[in-house]
């Protein structure tokens, strides 16, 4: 790749990065078929990881200079593209399992690290928690408003102390609601796992700069 396209590349690590790591919740949702709310935005988010591999390929087809070179050395991102759209049927959808290995190869770079690790990094951490924490609370009263007279505002205290692992006097009662507790967990440890990294990233870093 010549210089633009590194730049490009760059520049969609870490957007990738949250996209292949969303496959794992959107998988687990889809297979539990718990029906209703939920189940359409496991299919939503389906699409959107699918469309969010495809606008790169296209992307980076677009600005390398040599597009079979490129491919030759990225197959995987043809693969995934072709082999994982959501219009596949049911028996062959195990196949978005794919995308998690494009995820381990964005882990193993040390650039991608340093990244996730950032301040720019923290922002696309913080965006997906904001976003879980909205979704995920009118997710639960959905799913709990039968057995509980639970409201908005209620929705969003579950999830933020959910997500915090804190814990509330909420519970779920339902299926659905566990499913839509576990993924507010997992997003809340990875928020917080983050956090933590890059604190201790710009900590050791200036610690390396004052001993200079």
């Amino acid at each position: 790749m010549d210089a633009r396209s590194a730049r490009v590349a760059r520049v969609l690590e870490v957007p990738m990065l949250v996209a292949s790591a969303l496959t794992i919740p959107a998988v687990a949702i889809n297979e539990s078929h718990p029906g209703g709310a939920l189940e359409a935005v496991a299919q939503a988010l389906n699409w959107v990881i699918w469309v969010a591999f495809l606008v790169e390929l296209i992307v980076m087809l677009a600005v390398v200079p040599d597009r079979r070179a490129w491919l030759r050395h990225h197959p995987l991102d043809l693969i995934i593209v072709v082999l994982t759209p959501p219009v596949l049927p049911p028996g062959l959808q195990g196949l978005r399992v794919l995308r998690l290995l494009r995820l381990i190869r964005l882990l193993r770079l040390a650039e991608v690290s340093r990244r996730m690790f950032s301040l720019q990094g923290l922002h696309y951490a913080a965006l997906l928690a904001v976003l879980t924490v909205i979704a995920g609370g009118a997710l639960f009263v959905g799913f709990e408003k039968q057995n509980q007279d639970l409201n908005a505002w209620d929705g969003i205290y579950w999830a933020v102390t959910t997500m915090t692992t804190v814990g509330s006097n909420i519970y779920p009662t339902t299926t659905g609601g566990e499913i839509v507790a576990v993924a507010v967990v997992l997003v809340g440890i990875s928020f917080v796992a983050l956090l933590t990294g890059a604190i201790a990233q710009r900590f050791l870093s200036a610690l390396g700069e004052a001993r200079e």
